[in-house]
């Protein structure tokens, strides 16, 4: 094998993940904990789904090994318990998502992180900063890909989120610069996941890939594996594979972590279990449950959107909950005759005739006039018409996003207030040492009492 010395780009982006420490950033460590409880909130519902035993049991979860399976009391080998806890928090679409990644880092980097905790030890607060380290990673490498990555349709949650893994990977157990030179091409090699698939069930799948590729890859390089050690700067590198000439590589590296990425933009926590471009219309429904709107005094509804600010929402006539997670007819109608959005409300059973019976009426359109939405969610809106058959019409708009401030309520409901799991948010945002994160391993891996679908 030939030695070769990593490009100057990936160089200093390999010395900024192994060598900034966030652990002196009080927002950046309190944010983090808040995010890993509503992962963990996530993920433990997650682990009931069916498909969630379809995965274990495809990657042989039966097969001994020492990591934990979050909501079951098996353990298993590493590689699996990434590819199963990634799938378990995101298979609900009720975990947070970031501006910058445009799309969802949590459910793969603290995954890869708990399944490497069954073979090295390190501290909980290590374990923090990693997650902090690895979105960091994560987010830059959208923010340089640009837009045009997502919209030729990659999901950023499976393509940036190898990298994310292994940048954590690589933080946590003090690799060299050199090390997580390789460990990244390696991610980057195996990055893949496309738009295509959601609204079935390989989209959360997609979490799986990316967080057992970044963990791969990581213990490849640590093992002394080959490979190139400049996935940024090669010509046929990762930007010029991936950014489809509109990327700006060296936003990989400006100001990193000053401040991090999740403080400022930050991470959106999500306040229902559906798709977070739906969230507007799903608010501005439970607001006109509250002042009495009644679905029958409806003739039509349109929503109308900047261009590209539904790209995500690619169901329109749901047949399940599932797909419904995708429809913002669908969400809409749920939010205003239900006066809330449930985790099941989107289960697999087949949508009910009293929710699609509104939905048909609703519609959509662009503002061709409005300037394309970035990913910066500040930029996003909805206007919200409404015709009344009294002739009667109703106007409102939603800028942003809804999100959550605190996961705690939501952690007591994805947990069906199990008393197994109840404390597990007063832990994580205490936990620091070795001993803590081995007590917060033991609470997840035990037996989910309900088990969805």
């Amino acid at each position: 094998m030939t030695t070769t010395t990593a490009a100057p780009l990936t160089s200093a982006f390999a010395r900024a993940i192994v060598q900034y420490e966030p652990d002196r950033d009080s927002a950046a460590m309190a944010a983090a904990r808040t995010a890993i409880i509503d992962f963990l909130a996530c993920a433990i519902a997650g682990a009931g789904e069916r498909t969630t035993a379809i995965v274990a049991t495809a990657l042989g979860g039966s097969i001994g090994g020492d990591a934990v399976l979050i909501g079951s009391a098996r353990r298993v080998d590493p590689l699996v318990a990434a590819v199963v806890n990634a799938y378990a928090g995101h298979v609900l679409d009720y975990d947070d998502v970031h501006s910058s990644v445009r799309g969802h880092p949590t459910t793969v980097i603290i995954p890869a992180l708990l399944a490497l905790a069954a073979e090295r030890d390190f501290t909980a607060d290590a374990m923090v900063a990693s997650y902090v380290v690895g979105l960091e990673a994560m987010a830059r490498l959208g923010l340089s890909l640009g837009s045009r990555h997502y919209e030729n349709g990659f999901h950023a949650t499976a393509t940036l989120g190898t990298v994310g893994a292994a940048a954590a990977i690589c933080h946590v157990t003090q690799a060299s610069p050199e090390e997580t030179a390789v460990a990244l091409g390696l991610a980057a090699t195996q990055s893949s996941g496309l738009r295509l698939q959601f609204g079935f069930d390989a989209k959360p799948y997609h979490a799986g890939m990316a967080a057992r590729s970044g963990l791969l890859a990581a213990r490849l390089a640590s093992a002394g594996f080959g490979g190139a050690p400049d996935f940024l700067d090669n010509p046929v590198g990762f930007h010029s594979a991936y950014a489809f000439g509109a990327g700006h590589p060296e936003t990989v590296v400006e100001n990193w972590g000053a401040p991090w990425q999740i403080v400022s933009p930050g991470l959106t926590l999500k306040a229902y279990p559906c798709c977070t471009a739906s969230h507007p219309v799903a608010s501005l429904g439970i607001d006109l449950h509250r002042e009495g709107l009644a679905a029958d005094a409806i003739d039509m509804i349109t929503f109308t959107y900047p261009p590209g600010a539904d790209a995500a929402l690619v169901v329109t006539k749901p047949t399940n909950g599932i797909e419904a997670r995708f429809s913002p007819e669908y969400v809409f109608a749920a939010s205003l005759i239900d006066g809330a959005l449930r985790l099941d409300h989107f289960d697999e059973r087949p949508v009910e005739p009293r929710l699609m019976a509104l939905a048909a009426r609703a519609g959509r359109r662009h503002q061709e006039s409005a300037p394309r939405m970035s990913s910066d969610p500040t930029t996003r809106f909805v206007i919200l018409d409404i015709v009344l058959k009294d002739g009667g019409t109703i106007q409102r708009r939603f800028d942003g996003l809804p999100g959550l401030a605190d996961p705690t309520d939501k952690f007591r409901e994805a947990t069906a207030a199990d008393a197994s799991f109840a404390e597990i948010p007063s832990l994580v945002r205490q936990m620091s040492s070795s001993a803590d994160l081995r007590r917060l391993l033991a609470l997840i891996n035990q037996d989910v009492s309900n088990t969805r679908n």
